[in-house]
């Protein structure tokens, strides 16, 4: 079956439709909306994995990208200078909508795919579904603990420490469980909105507070002050390694971006979908990133909204707090996600409302919810802990394995080539071999910047993670 037949036949399952007799005659059931090759038989009594309109799917993509790193890229900025922060933030996002058109490439190619995992399976067999199932469901549930850290840091700040920072991510990590266990996107969707929404409010008011300030709030309150703005900074080679590897976990979404197109209504429009999203998440880090480093210089506060002062701070975290805990739900949902199709998939259980359904969905959202509290209480550090994300996980999974698709896909047995299929070889390679090289060293430089933390933050410790409160 060709290529394109393929395609084809996908689409026909797009439209949710009533079954008729023709359909019976064709093999459908009655109350079988219709069949996908990863969920099987949609019917009308279980959940519809394949109803994420486009609208939609360009909301929960923008949000999957904003909402953790970008809280850090001021913090990229002040290490390696202005203009290079600029140009960092643009050649990663090459490299990263490149990575994300490829995921709608690969899921019209080969339906049956549901993440990067699968594409490991097709590109290594066995041993490369399983190696990319264990790097897959890290970064997922990395990212889950680093959104649980931000939430605890955000009502830190809302409530001045009122209490225990370990409680705070106590209830950050309840607050997660209950939104992820959400079963479609389609659902999910419409809480990105308020995500969204929310999360860009934030910024946009730390865009136009801090440029109103007499001086940024980390500067000498009193007499003179230096902001040392820096258009090109020298950073040693960790320094600048771990501030990529920041940039990368602020975009690296690829690995949700596959469950994003395979419940899509339509997954031809994916592309132009993701293009949208990628063009409102380049805007928007560039924007920050500069706009609070130029301000702020040195004084750039760690997560951003600390650059406006405490009480803005507060106002913006407490704007802000929907779009951390949506953050939190995506990647956790995802995680959960996956977990829950490998286990049912080929079953009636996945997509009808039985007791097995309930019992696995629920267990999986736990287990990730568990996991990801005791990652967050574990490296209470924010920075550090989304540098190393970035850095171990998020060009291993966004970037490299779409770079091997590609080559398995439109190059090797390809006897038709041209001069353009080699030179998208020569760039999937090299977008390749550039994942393999940030992989290695963003994490000697996430590494080297968490041993220079030195004692900044101890494992479900108390004290206070938003610089709210002043420390003896």
């Amino acid at each position: 079956m060709s290529s394109q037949h393929k395609d084809d036949k996908y689409l026909e399952t797009v439209e949710v439709r009533s079954v008729s007799s023709n359909d019976r005659e064709k093999g459908f059931a009655d109350g079988v909306k219709m069949h996908d090759e990863v969920f099987g038989d949609i019917n009308e009594d279980g959940p519809n994995y394949r109803g994420l309109s486009d609208l939609g799917a360009i909301v929960i993509m923008t949000k999957a990208m904003i909402g953790l790193g970008i809280l850090s890229i001021p913090f990229v900025f002040m290490a390696v200078g202005l203009v290079p922060g600029v140009i960092v933030i643009l050649v990663i996002q090459v490299m990263m909508t490149w990575a994300n058109w490829q995921v709608g490439q690969t899921k019209l190619r080969h339906p049956d795919v549901w993440g990067v995992t699968d594409v490991g399976r097709k590109i290594a067999g066995r041993f490369g579904e399983e190696f990319l199932s264990v790097a897959f469901l890290l970064y997922m549930v990395f990212i889950a603990g680093s959104a649980i850290l931000a939430i605890s840091t955000a009502l830190n700040a809302i409530t001045l420490h009122a209490t225990c920072t370990a409680v705070f991510v106590a209830v950050a990590a309840i607050i997660g469980f209950m939104l992820m266990s959400i079963k479609t996107l389609q659902e999910v969707s419409w809480l990105s909105w308020v995500g969204a929404v929310s999360i860009l409010a934030a910024l946009l008011m730390m865009v136009i507070v801090v440029p109103l300030q007499d001086r940024p709030a980390a500067a000498p309150q009193t007499g003179p002050w230096e902001k040392d703005l820096k258009l090109f900074n020298t950073p040693t080679i960790a320094e600048a390694l771990s501030g990529v590897s920041t940039v990368v976990f602020s975009t690296a979404a690829a690995p949700a971006f596959f469950s994003f197109a395979a419940e899509m209504k339509n997954p031809h429009a994916y592309t132009r979908c993701m293009l949208v999203s990628e063009a409102i998440a380049t805007s928007f880090l560039v924007l920050v990133g500069s706009v609070i480093y130029y301000y702020c210089g040195q004084y750039v506060a760690v997560p951003a909204p600390g650059s406006a002062g405490v009480l803005f701070k507060r106002i913006c975290y407490g704007i802000a707090i929907p779009g951390l805990a949506m953050s939190l739900c995506i990647y956790a949902h995802v995680a959960a996600k996956y977990i829950f199709v490998r286990t049912l998939r080929g079953t009636k259980h996945l997509a009808t409302h039985t007791k097995r359904h309930w019992i696995t969905w629920f267990a999986c959202t736990g287990g990730v919810t568990i996991i990801a509290y005791i990652i967050s209480s574990a490296i209470p550090i924010f920075s550090t802990l989304c540098s190393l994300i970035g850095a171990l996980f998020g060009c291993f999974v966004s970037v490299c394995p779409m770079g091997l698709m590609w080559l398995k896909d439109n190059y090797v047995g390809n006897r038709n080539r041209t001069w353009k299929t080699h030179l998208g070889a020569m760039w999937a390679v090299f977008v390749f071999l550039s994942g393999v090289f940030l992989t290695i060293g963003g994490t000697y430089g996430s590494i080297v910047a968490m041993v220079n933390s030195g004692t900044e933050g101890k494992p479900w410790s108390c004290a206070d993670n938003s610089g709210s409160v002043p420390t003896a």
